[in-house]
């Protein structure tokens, strides 16, 4: 079953003949993880590329004062790992944990080195991937820039409804760059404007 879903993914960017999808499976794992279990610790080497199959995640940067930093969330149909550590095989600038139990579907670093070989479309996949991880990255950027609090919140309750309703608020306002307390003074604006 898992299988089955992550090859439905990879048919949205490209075809795989049957031969190249069983080479494909023999070569990645799929694991679970309990809720607040890490698949990436700041620090170490982030040494898999992760589909989500069900759960959610959380990718973070914790400051030396302490302070959870979220950048990311990642639900069902979605990738997470520390991009950067997997690619450059450096120590991981961010941790990833689990927000519920999740099921991934893993690559290795040499595995997937090996399988861009054996598989030449799968470099279109990934590259299709980091793209659409990019152009993200850039938005929030911009949005963080030049929108107010509200207005990102509105944003992301539209951008991402499921996750929303999954994740502890204070989650979505450290996400959001601002407290839980203004968070909730938002929302409570928000309710008041309908």
């Amino acid at each position: 079953m898992e299988n089955s879903a992550f090859l439905q993914y990879t048919k949205k960017y490209i075809k795989l003949t049957t031969e190249e999808e069983a080479i494909l499976l023999s070569n990645v794992v799929v694991r679970t993880y309990l809720k607040d279990q890490y698949i990436v610790q700041q620090g170490d080497i982030c040494n898999s590329s992760n589909f989500i199959i069900s759960g959610c995640t959380k990718t973070f940067y914790m400051g030396a004062d302490g302070q959870e930093h979220v950048v990311m969330f990642s639900i069902e149909d979605w990738w997470t790992s520390d991009l950067g550590s997997f690619i450059a095989q450096k120590p991981a600038d961010f941790n990833v944990q689990c927000i519920e139990n999740t099921t991934v579907v893993q690559f290795t670093y040499e595995n997937l080195e090996k399988l861009y070989t054996q598989i030449p479309k799968l470099e279109r996949l990934f590259r299709k991937i980091v793209e659409r991880a990019l152009v993200a990255s850039q938005k929030r950027v911009i949005r963080n820039f030049s929108l107010t609090a509200k207005e990102r919140y509105a944003i992301f309750k539209k951008t991402y409804p499921k996750i929303d309703q999954r994740v502890p608020q204070y989650m979505i306002a450290s996400y959001l760059g601002i407290t839980k307390e203004f968070l909730s003074k938002i929302k409570s604006q928000l309710i008041n404007e309908q």
